[in-house]
């Protein structure tokens, strides 16, 4: 149990380290000195230690005294850091509310919060090994230049820019639910060199309206929130509003986690657990991958190729043509 006490802490340790370069500092230097860390960051120095010492406690770091040098967890505590700050940064407080949000007179309307700029910066380094290889593998295959990309769901604003670089004439458009989301994609599209080619609309793709700049739209994409699309009637509504909005679509690339099957609970790898454990408590429905198909000709589309990924979630990426 004190392991699993330990663990806790610790999550929320490897976030914190990340969030404020201290992995990035291990994995350059290879040794790290906690009071010139401390005062290098303006951190406190007491409270400095003790991100240390739980990093410590579950074998990420070694720590004699003041220098604190990578351990045998480090590599792959480096390696899925964006997973805990999912969890511990962007997730905490719907945890932190879990007795609240089981009883069913209690879930209704907006009943749990998240921080939404927070999970908008972790998916974008989880997408970055997650999906990108494989984005990038469907965008060579496209066959045309895009004039116009649209993101669903854009978060950090990271997918509409990877096309922009790829494709300098093009223009992105950029739709996220979330404001924070908006600032960091904004802020991320400025920083790049790129606000004149990209624009970004605070919108519910589930129920936003037409506006001009959809109807020019060549490239659609959207990952990880397609599941929000769900449930099944839902999803197939929605599938063809978007044919709607966004007539001119000549590929549409929806990548998305698929709900585990067949593994044991004490199986399940890193990230699995809370993704899925969180979407239960927000009340959102994980699709398996025989779902998703089942949806596609109904919705009015047609599976030209299909990108089965499977590392984290059961990741896959569909790239769809209209009926």
């Amino acid at each position: 149990m004190a392991h699993i006490y330990n663990s806790a802490v610790a999550a929320s340790a490897i976030s914190a380290a990340w969030e404020l370069g201290a992995l990035d500092e291990l994995k350059s230097r290879g040794a790290l000195d906690i009071a010139a860390f401390a005062t290098g960051h303006r951190l406190d120095l007491s409270a400095t230690t003790g991100l240390f010492r739980a990093l410590a406690a579950v074998d990420i770091v070694e720590r004699a005294d003041n220098k604190v040098t990578p351990a045998g967890n480090f590599d792959e505590a480096y390696r899925t850091r964006s997973f805990f700050h999912w969890l511990s940064r962007g997730s905490a407080e719907l945890f932190r509310r879990m007795p609240e949000l089981l009883p069913e007179r209690n879930r209704t309307g907006d009943y749990y919060q998240r921080d939404s700029a927070a999970i908008a910066v972790a998916c974008r380094e989880i997408s970055s090994f997650c999906y990108d290889p494989w984005f990038d593998q469907a965008l060579d295959g496209l066959g045309f230049e895009p004039g116009v990309v649209a993101d669903l769901g854009c978060g950090s604003g990271e997918r509409v820019l990877q096309v922009l670089r790829r494709h300098p004439r093009a223009r992105g458009v950029g739709i996220d639910i979330a404001a924070p989301s908006l600032e960091v994609a904004a802020d991320a599209a400025d920083r790049a060199g790129f606000a004149e080619r990209v624009s970004f609309v605070q919108a519910d793709v589930r129920t936003m309206t037409a506006r001009p700049e959809f109807a020019r739209v060549e490239l659609l994409t959207c990952f990880m929130m397609g599941h929000d699309f769900w449930p099944r009637p839902r999803c197939v509504d929605t599938l063809r509003r978007l044919r709607e909005l966004f007539p001119g679509t000549r590929r549409f690339l929806l990548g998305d986690a698929t709900r585990t099957v067949g593994v044991a609970d004490r199986d399940l790898p890193v990230f699995t657990l809370g993704f899925e454990v969180a979407h239960d408590l927000m009340g959102t429905f994980i699709p398996r991958a025989e779902d998703w198909e089942s949806v596609f000709t109904e919705g009015g589309w047609r599976v030209r190729r299909k990108y089965a990924i499977d590392i984290a979630v059961g990741e896959v990426i569909y790239e769809l043509e209209q009926l």
